[in-house]
């Protein structure tokens, strides 16, 4: 049977995270006086882009909870021994300037609008819902999405067979009967496609080098993609 429903990843895939990360925190150390004591801003950047990327990895392995890898994260960063209210706050400083720099890719929208009138549409995310449903919201796109699972909620996080099922079962759809798109090699198109869903990773950045993989650089490949008009898969390959 041909794809029913397209189930989507957010961060870095339809909302460009990495880039509000980054533009937040910039903004958030010169703020709290932190440029001076740094070496070098980029390298501060890239430090808590691995925090965030090593907490989230612990919290997805069902090690704490999603205000716990915050702190956490606060914490590594600063390298000081903060109360969970010193954490918060500082947490709650850098969102105010994270979430000034928040948009979605260019792409996102004109592919949501070709595809809307023949495919439903889905989220699932590695993240919290409280999180991803405001996000979504401010971003004026919410309701593009008749449904919006999460992680944290779930108890079990992609790429674990689990958490797609579950997006495929709120559906009611078979997981052939679904398409997964995320930006994630590894969590998205590897964990999507075993567990028997269509998967494309979402390669922006053009890194290649997974032939296994069914890849896009762009989201405006996507509806070509589906339908059979590309060069990115066989016809077969969705339906």
């Amino acid at each position: 049977m041909a794809i029913q429903a397209v189930l989507w990843d957010v961060d870095d895939t339809i909302f460009d995270y990495t880039s509000a990360d980054r533009a937040g925190m910039r903004v958030h150390l010169q703020a709290e006086g932190l440029v001076d004591g740094t070496e070098s801003v980029d390298q501060a950047l890239d430090r808590w882009r691995e925090l965030t990327e090593l907490h989230w990895a612990r919290f997805a392995a069902g090690d704490g909870d999603f205000q716990g890898q915050r702190r956490d994260r606060v914490r590594d960063f600063m390298g000081t021994e903060l109360t969970d209210a010193e954490a918060d706050a500082w947490f709650d400083r850098h969102v105010v300037h994270y979430e000034a720099a928040w948009s979605l890719f260019p792409d996102t929208v004109p592919t949501l609008d070709l595809l809307a009138a023949d495919y439903r549409h889905a989220v699932l995310s590695n993240s919290a819902t409280h999180h991803q449903e405001r996000k979504l919201r401010v971003l004026g796109v919410r309701d593009r999405f008749e449904v919006l699972l999460c992680a944290a909620e779930l108890g079990v996080s992609k790429p674990e067979p689990g958490a797609f099922h579950a997006a495929c079962d709120a559906l009611a759809l078979e997981p052939h009967e679904v398409l997964y798109v995320g930006d994630h090699p590894d969590i998205d198109a590897t964990g999507a496609a075993a567990a028997g869903l269509a998967a494309v990773w979402l390669d922006r950045l053009d890194v290649g080098g997974r032939p296994e993989l069914i890849r896009i650089t762009g989201l405006d490949q996507l509806p070509d993609l589906l339908r059979g008009n590309t060069r990115f898969g066989a016809p077969s390959t969705f339906g």
